[in-house]
């Protein structure tokens, strides 16, 4: 079976896009190729997400922060926008192309009263990991029973 090339959106390319793009490719590396890109790109991934990665055995170091234009061409089946912005910046993609919106808070923006800047990176990156853990799975059992 072809893997399917999943690209993953956010403005910044920095950090949930990357947190995303490492737990899709470590639970279903093979079923999909993953990528991740941003519409404005800030030219590297914070290293707050490279470390909660390496918490949870993925890593992530030479993760590179990139545009999504580059990959317009590259026959990206399945788009997933993790934040509202990259979601509105969206173009449309060659193809019958599926499109998800799974939003999370910008862990640098979402410290909450109490807590440091690497628990707010642990806990979007523990939603994140629930809901792409839950879509390989999903799309795994569906693939079994196609086959």
């Amino acid at each position: 079976m072809k893997k399917q090339k999943v690209l993953i959106l956010c403005t910044g390319n920095s950090c949930r896009s990357h947190m995303a793009e490492g737990i899709l490719r470590a639970v279903a590396g093979d079923l999909f190729e993953v990528f991740s890109a941003g519409s404005n790109p800030k030219c590297e991934v914070h290293p707050l997400a490279i470390e909660v990665l390496r918490e949870i055995g993925i890593d992530a170091s030479d993760h590179k922060s990139e545009h999504l234009n580059q990959y317009l061409d590259a026959g990206i089946n399945t788009v997933i926008t993790v934040c509202g912005n990259a979601d509105q910046a969206c173009p449309t993609f060659p193809g019958q192309v599926s499109r998800y919106y799974w939003g999370f808070e910008d862990p640098p923006h979402a410290i909450r009263e109490g807590e440091s800047e690497l628990n707010a990176f642990r806990r979007i990156r523990d939603q994140i990991k629930l809901v792409f853990e839950a879509y390989a799975a999903g799309y795994r059992e569906a693939a079994e029973q196609g086959s």
